[in-house]
């Protein structure tokens, strides 16, 4: 089944004459970010967009959900007036279910336990035409690249590795539920012009290096921030090289640094990749228009005049990286690991290994990793980790089964588990003896911060391709080189691991018994949305109020965050997965795994009215019972990682008016300001350091708040002292009206109902 393909159709005839329009308009050769870009916009430009600086309105061609964002966010949309969904959407559920036991206990567990949030999400996508994916069906990204993503198109998807399908050449974007929720509702979507990255490739990748590896090494130059605000477009015969599922890898993991999104241009293997899914007609459409789903010539001939920055990488160079702990940025050379290892005195021993994840489950993966495990037992090795494997979708899994690829792994103890996320967004009931004992692990996954897989601060958790994960696994040892380093055999002889090898697709195809997709009702009318008056699970939405019309003052410092301050630190996932369709329930996790500044200490904050120490959510919650207001201080790139919006809408709830910080991760400062919050920076970043736990905080200037105005905070300290703080922020006319409003939803409500 090929979905969308009148979209598809319409798009590429399109397309062209949308390219040469632009390309006119912009008066230069164009990338080919631009080209999609130029082609999606919601209305035909006037004149070019200058990066970094305009707000653009676009008109993605479809959005995609997972379960755990899609609840929020169809609890949003079904207020907004709408009898049906304006673009092609998608529900995926693959967060719900916890990694236990193996995959068919584990999803028949979860099929009991979130049986009330599946009928919700599965009646409500009936009623306002929405694609619906069920539990086990596979983890969102590898479906969507499997049915989904083409080249040229624009999504959206609420999980932030939405970007995956820039493996297929598309300009693919992860956002929070009310940006969905703008889409879906048919109104133009919202964003800043990015800035470009150019990463031109050479070479070719061989022996124990893969496509993970470039990824890793990009993370290690760019940093957890270098891509903010810019979409990293990939180009270069090395580029070119690599599999569609391997450029998906790269794409997926360039969240970890920021980035809007990653693409790569359009080319053989993506024409293979598309026509061994069942979409032969996309490819044939594609080739028609190839040059438009390409860079132009030009481009390719002198980068640095067309993207804002420019790095190369020799794939012919290129060594298998490692990077963590804590953060993915942290990149280490096969050959400088165990040296890290030992300097930086990390647990040696390896617990647990994971591989698989929307990251790294596809075909030429796990068939990759699975030559090492036929050579584990052909050698007489025997795993000496824990290791598990989490195949990406029923599709791959069913494959590889069929082929005996799972038969391999379980030869030498692996555990397959569900076609879920599982692990890696902390749906993971980890055996441990001791949960405050330091112990180190490794995945293929994208994210590492401290708590993400296990929950435990004291897993030094590592990233790093299947091969080499499944290479430590037999190991059991950090110290281990693959690459040069022998192991002892059950007979107490040496031996070494050959070079991995591997297939990029099924050599016999691909196939499935069950997908797992449910199509909408044609007409979802009569169709009831499932919700108890009574349910801990799902939560119907009042609005937020409107901004009061003064300045706000006397507010309460709730927290003064120090350093990495993620959305797993605003809004853990894990246990507290169970509630993300319940506000009020979900909200008593905001912000626990904040440190503060002033005790060194998470969930420990002063509460002014008391002067006693507690939680953050209950000090949050006194401040609102006594109608005070509320503010977070924050470091630098503050809500880096996930797209839940649930981390902007619990301070929301809780009454915090305001987060002030040294700088902001993209899609968490736009949740912030979607939901009716002030999103605000220091003007200068030591003005940090003036925050006291004791403030009773002014914001002023909002009477006249206006696109680059700054707004002006008034530190009143305990002694009677003051200091006066410059604010900026990014706020143009639109995103004001959503603050004075109370948030994007009360304007959609009111067009709506006009």
């Amino acid at each position: 089944m090929v979905f969308d393909l009148d979209l598809i159709k319409k798009l590429y005839a399109q397309m062209p004459a949308k390219v040469d329009a632009a390309r006119k308009l912009v008066g230069k050769p164009l990338t080919l970010a631009e080209k999609i870009l130029y082609s999606h916009l919601f209305q035909a430009p006037t004149r070019s967009y200058e990066r970094g600086k305009d707000y653009v309105d676009f008109a993605p061609d479809r959005v995609a959900m997972q379960d755990a964002t899609a609840q929020m966010a169809l609890l949003q949309f079904m207020t907004c007036g709408r009898e049906r969904v304006a673009v092609p959407s998608t529900v995926h559920c693959d967060h719900l279910i916890q990694a236990k036991t193996g995959a068919a206990a584990d999803l028949a567990t979860a099929l009991d336990v979130n049986k009330e949030v599946y009928d919700f999400l599965a009646s409500i996508s009936n009623k306002y035409g929405i694609g619906f994916w069920k539990p086990g069906a596979g983890i969102i990204h590898q479906v969507v690249l499997e049915n989904y993503a083409f080249p040229g198109g624009m999504m959206i998807g609420t999980d932030s590795h939405t970007p995956n399908a820039g493996g297929l050449g598309m300009v693919a974007i992860g956002v929070g539920g009310a940006d969905a929720v703008d889409v879906m509702a048919g109104l133009p979507w919202e964003l800043k012009m990015p800035k470009l990255i150019g990463v031109k490739l050479t070479g070719k990748l061989s022996g124990w290096t893969s496509s993970k590896d470039v990824i890793l090494k990009v993370a290690g130059i760019l940093t957890v921030k270098g891509g903010t605000g810019a979409i990293v477009e990939y180009f270069g015969e090395g580029a070119d090289n690599l599999s569609a599922t391997g450029k998906g890898t790269i794409c997926n993991m360039g969240a970890e640094i920021g980035a809007t999104c990653s693409l790569f241009a359009y080319d053989q293997k993506m024409s293979v990749y598309l026509q061994a899914t069942g979409r032969a007609e996309v490819a044939a459409l594609a080739d028609g228009i190839k040059d438009y789903l390409r860079p132009d010539k030009e481009v390719y001939a002198d980068p640095s005049t067309y993207y804002d920055q420019v790095i190369e990488i020799d794939l012919n160079d290129l060594e298998p990286h490692v990077n963590g702990p804590f953060t993915p940025d942290l990149a280490w050379p096969i050959g400088k690991f165990a040296e890290a290892v030992k300097a930086n005195n990390w647990p040696d021993r390896l617990e647990v290994a994971l591989i698989g994840s929307c990251t790294n489950s596809s075909y030429e993966d796990i068939s990759r990793s699975a030559s090492l495990a036929r050579q584990a037992v052909d050698k007489k090795l025997k795993t000496k980790a824990e290791f598990t494997i989490t195949p990406g979708s029923e599709q791959v899994r069913h494959t590889i089964e069929k082929d005996g690829l799972l038969k391999t792994f379980e030869e030498i103890g692996g555990v397959v588990l569900a076609n879920a996320c599982g692990p890696c967004i902390g749906q993971w009931a980890r055996h441990i003896d001791d949960p405050n004992r330091k112990n180190s692990i490794i995945t293929s996954f994208n994210r590492n911060f401290a708590k993400r897989n296990d929950g435990l601060a004291s897993t030094h958790a590592f990233v790093a391709s299947p091969e080499i994960v499944t290479a430590f696994a037999i190991a059991g040892t950090l110290s281990f080189n693959p690459l040069k380093d022998k192991l002892k055999n059950e007979e107490g002889k040496d031996v070494m691991l050959d070079e991995p090898t591997g297939i990029e697709l099924p050599p016999n195809g691909f196939s499935v018994e069950d997908a797992g997709y449910q199509a909408p009702a044609k007409d979802g009318k009569g169709v009831q949305v499932a919700v108890k008056s009574d349910s801990q699970r799902l939560q119907l939405l009042a609005p937020f109020a409107a901004w009061e019309g003064t300045d706000l003052n006397g507010l309460m410092l709730l927290i003064k965050a120090k350093g990495k301050c993620t959305t797993d630190h605003i809004s853990m996932a894990g246990p507290w997965l169970k509630f993300r369709g319940h506000l009020d329930n979900i909200s008593n996790n905001m912000l626990i795994g904040a440190v503060n500044f002033f005790n060194e200490k998470t969930d420990s904050v002063k509460n002014q009215l008391t002067g006693e120490y507690g939680a953050v959510p209950a000090t949050a919650r006194a401040y609102k019972a006594a109608h005070i207001g509320s503010v977070v201080v924050g470091d630098e790139n503050y809500g880096e990682g996930s797209s839940r919006e649930h981390a902007a809408m619990e301070p929301r709830h809780l009454g915090v008016r305001a987060i002030i910080v040294r700088s902001f991760a993209r899609i968490h400062e736009t949740n912030l300001k979607k939901q009716g919050m002030l999103a605000l920076t220091f003007a200068n970043k030591d003005d940090y350091d003036k925050v006291q736990e004791n403030d009773r905080i002014d914001i002023n200037g909002l009477k006249s708040f206006a696109p680059g105005k700054p707004l002006t905070m008034t530190l009143n300290h305990q002694d009677g002292s003051k200091d006066e703080v410059t604010l900026n922020h990014t706020y143009n006319e639109q995103q004001i009206e959503w603050f004075k409003s109370g948030g994007a939803l009360n304007v959609i409500r009111a067009e709506f109902a006009r």
